[in-house]
This record gives C-alpha cells, structure tokens and sequence, in this order.
C-alpha cells in the first residue's frame, strides 16, 4: 500500500502512501514498521518533530547529524505546500555534492527519505505550512550541523529568489560543503 520511487541518489525516496477517501475525506497509513520493512526499509524511528511556518519563503537548512547520531528522516506534510532537498554529504560517494528535491504537499500526501549521510532542508511554497518528520535518532546538539542552502559548488535550484528567504542566524551563517565536517 506504498508506492516508493527512487529520487536518484541512494536511499532518497519519495514514499506515497494509499489513500481510502469518501465524501468525508480520507484515511491513510503514513508508516506501518510492518509495510515498510516488506519493502525494505528498516527503520527504527524513535522521535517525531513538528514544524510550523507563518509565511511563505521560510527556508530551514542544510540540517544534518554527525556519526554517532546521524539521523534518518520521514518527513510529510500536514498543511501547505514545501519544496524539499536531500543533498549527499559521503566524501567517498560518487554522488557527493549532488542534490535531489521534491515538493512535498498536503494535497498530495507524499513524503520524502532523506537517509543519514545527507542534509536537508526545506522551503515553504504557502503560508501556514506545517511539517511533521520521524528521525530514528534523538536530536544531539553535539552533532548538530549544518551547511549554507545556497553553496554555488551544491548549486540548488530553489524555487524562490534569496532575497525571499526568511532564514534562521544558523542557517545564514553555516559554513559551505567545502568547510563542513561531514560524513567519511
């Protein structure tokens, strides 16, 4: 009852589930242990985060954990609309550097896998956006990173224009990949 494409680089996966609507609305199973470790994933969540957005524009990233606290993420939206990126941070991967997004969308009820070894960040496309996302490691400030969203060497294609970005003093002050303790 998953329908799971491939975004390009390993691991990153848009994850749909199946919807049961009617007049009322709808039902869906957003993550079943069961469903997802039959489709190979085996992840073992262990907290769930909620992010609110007043306005459109609201840019949260490059955002990543170190070893030993790397984080997977399951991330989908509940309101509004983002446009979200998984950028690979393995110095020895061959995919190193590049980055995949997809918009993300209450509507359409899909959800991103952005996989330990990857950063990610986000930007909402309408106000009063809402974010909700399963990481299978708490958070740890001692491992806590990020990297600039608008790296020319990442060179992402963000949706909007930098001047408007809302965007936290972390965020506007990470370093560049080149500067950024990543992954081996």
């Amino acid at each position: 009852m998953l329908e799971i494409r491939s975004l390009g680089l390993d691991g990153v996966l848009e994850i749909v589930p199946k919807r049961f609507g009617d007049a009322r609305g709808f039902f869906a199973e957003t993550y079943s242990e069961e469903r997802f470790s039959a489709a190979g994933l085996e992840l073992r969540f262990v907290q769930d985060n909620h992010s609110y957005s007043a306005a459109s524009g609201v840019l949260r990233g490059l955002h990543y954990q170190l070893p030993p606290r790397a984080q997977d993420k399951l991330l989908r939206v509940v309101r509004g609309r983002i446009f979200d990126v998984a950028v690979d941070i393995r110095r020895s991967s061959k995919t190193f550097g590049k980055w995949a997004a997809l918009e993300i969308s209450a509507e359409k009820g899909n959800q991103i896998l952005v996989p330990k070894g990857f950063a990610h960040g986000f930007v909402t496309l309408v106000a009063d956006t809402e974010v909700l996302y399963k990481v299978t490691d708490s958070y740890s400030p001692e491992h806590d990173r990020a990297i600039r969203f608008d790296d020319p060497a990442i060179g992402i294609e963000w949706p909007l224009t930098a001047g408007e970005f809302q965007l936290s003093d972390k965020d506007l002050k990470a370093p560049t990949l080149a500067a950024a303790e990543v992954f081996a």
